[in-house]
């Protein structure tokens, strides 16, 4: 190896690594891994930033203020606001809730449909009286199999096909996944649909569904003690009534700083004690109101009710890659730059032994926000969270549904017709949107996930140095020489089960950006054509099936669903098995070698 491939491998290698780890977010690794690449001079200084421009990260940020608009102008609840029917069997449920899902995850960003469709979900499973365990795992991976259908359901395609147009001077089309990626979604479907409650972990199943719903909504929370209340002075024991009949647990209370688990039931509440308390929302609430407590303690609560007419309480998703993970609402500010606190923290599993505003927020949490009325999407969008709740982050319009539509529409059919390229077609629709008003000026960039960008923007310029030091070349002659033995089929499928299982733990963007190169390089030695191996990697990165941390959307049902890390292999692994057997025949018959 020359000296510019292995200094490219040892950062590539410290890059997963730290991905894997978690302890960084993935767009800090890697802006700090391409940093380092133009220092040690594998990456010259003129290109250290030409990702930043590249057309698939110019996509990207431009598909996602478009599902943003699609979202606020009511064309997602155009299709979803019938889905509430009593009656329907879990099969049926999962079926139609995940046949959803999948379309819409074709043409919308596939987190974005998850955020819009898991709420409908969840209030399903509350009418139906089952626990949403049963649905939401199949319900994120109909949405993840979905964005394998077109070039913009998912950004590993949008890279594969930028990637192809670079070293094969064409990209893929906006259809030229339809074929394969369609065939391949409905076999995961069949399975997900018809077998795939099987898989959810008993303990998730066996329980009462009421029980079930309960438990995955359990906060624990806060709740504070307002000076001149009538429990001042009298014994912690006196709310046991009232916490049993609200369903409220009290786990202890804070004073002076201090936390005291199991303290002495007679122990006498002072003024601005905290009581630590397990609840759902609903029982937390009544339990408030029937002894005249506060949500917050006082230093806080005069911060937020200065400015407000009125405080709301709202729930929140936390994903991998929101503003408060691995930190506090204490660290980031929350109270005094959002005028908002957290009072309650909902973890499967998981016991939270610090204070509410101190306690390290993790991915998959559910967040119960204290918020001035109507700024709670505000919040939560600056947080970098998903709600949960039946309406979405911006009041819908109905009125302007079918401009926006018609916009994205007409901007495809250019785009596949080759009258303009996608991107210069999605800016115009971008621009469409904000003069009609469908997506607010003021929220423009908001819509954009910049982590996301500044991951592309950082790793395209290393990927092409790594094509350019040979590194590609390498890897490839390495796994033709590990196979070589193998028929070119069969050499197809190992590539595609390395792409998941990196996919399965890193990035699925950081995946395609490194696999999609040794695709061509591995085609280019059998002498083969190289686009059944690029549609190879874009199954493979899509297909994040057996962890909670490979796609964004596994990470979001973890604490709804009330699931464990090791749950997801169950039915995961299966169906990566699955989506082997079926894409790959179709990758053959459609794009022959």
């Amino acid at each position: 190896m020359s000296q510019d491939q292995i200094i490219l491998f040892a950062l590539f290698g410290a890059v997963f690594a730290l991905l894997i780890w978690g302890r960084y977010r993935y767009d800090l690794v890697a802006f700090c891994a391409l940093l380092a690449a133009v220092v040690l001079g594998v990456v010259q200084p003129d290109d250290a930033f030409a990702g930043f421009g590249h057309p698939a990260t110019i996509i990207v940020a431009l598909v996602l203020v478009v599902s943003s608009g699609l979202v606020n102008a009511g064309a997602v609840q155009l299709i979803t606001r019938k889905l509430m029917q009593r009656g329907r069997s879990l099969r049926s449920h999962v079926a139609l809730m995940g046949g959803i899902g999948a379309v819409l995850s074709g043409f919308i960003n596939n987190v974005a449909a998850l955020a819009l469709l898991m709420p409908v979900d969840m209030q399903a499973a509350h009418r139906a009286k089952r626990s949403p365990a049963l649905s939401l795992m199949p319900l994120s991976f109909a949405t993840i199999l979905g964005g394998m259908v077109t070039l913009i359901g998912t950004p590993p395609n949008i890279i594969i096909a930028s990637i192809r147009q670079d070293q094969l001077g064409e990209p893929f089309e906006m259809f030229d996944f339809t074929p394969v990626g369609a065939v391949t979604a409905l076999a995961g479907m069949a399975f997900v649909t018809l077998v795939g409650s099987r898989f959810i972990p008993k303990r998730a199943t066996e329980k009462d569904p009421t029980e079930a719903l309960e438990d995955t909504a359990a906060f624990l929370a806060e709740l504070s003690v307002p000076e001149d209340n009538d429990m001042i002075d009298r014994p912690l024991s006196d709310l046991d009534g009232t916490a049993t009949e609200s369903n409220v647990s009290v786990l202890g209370l804070i004073r002076d700083g201090t936390r005291r688990y199991g303290s002495s039931r007679t122990t006498r509440l002072r003024a601005d004690d905290i009581l630590i308390l397990e609840a759902h929302p609903d029982a937390l609430d009544a339990f408030r109101s029937a002894l005249g407590l506060a949500y917050t303690d006082s230093d806080r609560r005069a911060v937020i009710e200065d400015e407000a007419e009125g405080l709301t309480l709202t729930q929140a998703v936390v994903p991998r890659d929101a503003r408060i993970v691995d930190t506090s609402a204490q660290a980031i500010g929350l109270h005094w730059r959002q005028r908002s606190v957290i009072v309650g923290i909902s973890r499967e599993g998981r016991r939270i032994t610090e204070n509410l505003r101190r306690a390290t927020i993790l991915p998959g949490d559910i967040l119960l926000l204290l918020t001035p009325a109507d700024t709670g999407p505000q919040v939560i969008r600056w947080l970098g969270c998903l709600p949960l709740a039946e309406s979405g982050l911006s009041v819908t319009q109905e009125n302007k549904t079918w401009l926006a539509i018609g916009l994205f529409a007409a901007a495809v059919a250019a785009a596949t017709a080759g009258v303009i390229p996608l991107s210069i077609g999605l800016g115009i629709v971008v621009v469409g949107y904000v003069l009609s008003g469908i997506v607010p000026l003021r929220d423009l960039y908001d819509e954009i996930e910049w982590p996301v960008v500044v991951l592309l923007g950082s790793l395209i310029p290393l990927g092409d140095a790594l094509n350019d030091s040979g590194g590609t070349q390498l890897l490839a002659s390495q796994l033709v020489d590990l196979t070589g033995a193998l028929p070119v089929w069969a050499i197809l499928a190992v590539l595609m089960a390395v792409t998941m299982t990196l996919s399965d733990v890193l990035n699925n963007t950081a995946t395609a950006i490194v696999a999609a190169p040794v695709g061509i390089e591995i085609a280019r030695r059998l002498d083969v054509a190289p686009d059944p191996f690029l549609m190879a990697v874009a199954i493979g990165a899509s297909s994040a099936f057996l962890t909670p941390i490979g796609h964004k959307n596994n990470t979001l049902i973890i604490g709804p669903g009330g699931y464990r890390f090791g749950d997801y292999w169950r039915m995961g692994l299966p169906l990566e098995i699955i989506v082997i057997a079926v894409s790959v025949p179709m990758i053959l018959w459609v794009w022959p070698l």
